[in-house]
């Protein structure tokens, strides 16, 4: 006992394997196995880790969620209510305003608004682009890198996930406004083809574990977009139309002016890099799986057969003065100017613009004294 009690330092090493016979070699090989077993495991993960970490930022469904290709954000169902709002099965009850009515020799432009009773404005507009096939239409309002070289308030793209089993596609976008904080958007989309060459897309929001929210940015959190592409029939032109609702944040008669005002300028900017798209476009080829690449088809008896022109609709709707509402102001009343220089200046001046906030303030101030004294001076001359 007392020999056990001491243990190895009492023995020699050759005595001690005398003793322990095959039982010694045996442990040292158990020991040698484990060791080998966990070195391999650490190299394993961190080729992993390393590998993870360098990987780009688009991924797909299969290595960040199994339970993403079970979800469907976007369903058939929303495809089947855009199909609706395109054909104009619009409420009775809500009022639309005439925006913008405009047209040049490549570009044609409609689009009027209403305002629901729960949630933001609502938009339809027509654009109709000359020279032009379906699939470069498509391809060009879904070419998000080259979007970011004509269209300037787009500072920054990237795509987050694809669901290659149903084609659904999920992106962030940074979008700056004047006098304004960045805009986030985290949106999800999806691509059917139907009849005739014609594409349908429909767009929301969809909050992404890839897209944390950060600081310096406002995150988007309501965004219900879809569009028609089809052909002009007897024309060698396309047509989208569109319906668009969105909440940026923003003041809604504000928002509505600045689009009244500023849409035009827009779809002609959009008009000039479209005809160049043709030649970069050729050079794009082999592009990664999207929406586009993944496209799907239109269930059957979806897609309604009306191939009249909307274009052709609104043109002789507008010449015969039969509109659906009354026509949206192109001069806003004075009432709505002072408010808006108000509204402006108070917003400069929270937006870190102290000076030019100042001087809207004080423009709609000195506007209102005059106001005043103009009024106290005609009651004046009325009692004398």
């Amino acid at each position: 006992m007392k020999l056990l009690e001491h243990g190895s330092s009492s023995f020699s090493s050759s005595s001690t394997w005398e003793i322990h016979g095959v039982g010694g070699w045996a442990t040292m090989i158990a020991v040698f196995v484990i060791l080998l077993w966990r070195l391999g495991r650490l190299i394993f993960f961190n080729r992993f880790r390393s590998s993870s970490n360098s990987a780009p930022t688009s991924i797909y469904a299969s290595s960040i969620n199994p339970q993403f290709r079970t979800l469907e954000i976007i369903r058939d169902a929303d495809l089947k209510a855009l199909v609706e709002d395109l054909d104009g099965k619009i409420n009775p009850n809500e009022r639309w305003d005439n925006v913008v009515d405009k047209r040049n020799d490549s570009v044609y432009y409609n689009a009027k608004c209403c305002k629901p009773k729960d949630g933001p404005v609502k938009y339809i507009s027509v654009t109709v682009f000359e020279n032009c096939s379906t699939e470069m239409l498509r391809d060009f309002y879904m070419d998000n890198d080259y979007r970011k070289q004509w269209d300037k308030m787009v500072i920054e793209h990237e795509q987050l996930q694809v669901d290659e089993s149903n084609g659904t596609e999920i992106g962030r976008t940074i979008k700056k406004f004047p006098l304004l904080t960045p805009r986030e958007y985290v949106l999800a989309w999806r691509l059917w083809e139907g009849k005739d060459k014609t594409f349908y897309c429909f767009i929301k929001e969809y909050e992404h574990p890839l897209a944390s929210r950060k600081n310096r940015y406002v995150r988007v959190g309501f965004f219900r977009s879809g569009w028609r592409i089809r052909k002009v029939p007897g024309r060698n032109a396309c047509e989208i139309k569109m319906v668009h609702q969105e909440d940026a944040g923003l003041n809604v008669e504000m928002a509505k002016l600045a689009f009244a005002k500023g849409i035009w300028s827009y779809v002609c900017k959009m008009d000039k890099a479209l005809q160049k798209y043709s030649t970069i476009q050729n050079s794009r080829q082999g592009s990664p799986a999207s929406a586009v690449t993944l496209v799907q088809k239109v269930p059957p008896g979806l897609e309604t057969i009306n191939i009249t022109d909307s274009s052709s609709q609104l043109e002789s709707s507008a010449s015969t003065g039969q509109s659906n509402g009354r026509k949206f102001s192109r001069r806003p009343s004075k009432k709505f100017i002072a408010n808006g220089l108000l509204l402006l200046g108070v917003l400069c001046l929270t937006r870190r613009h102290p000076p030019l906030g100042a001087n809207v303030a004080m423009a709609y101030i000195f506007k209102k004294l005059r106001k005043r004294d103009a009024s106290s001076s005609s009651q004046s001359r009325r009692r004398s």
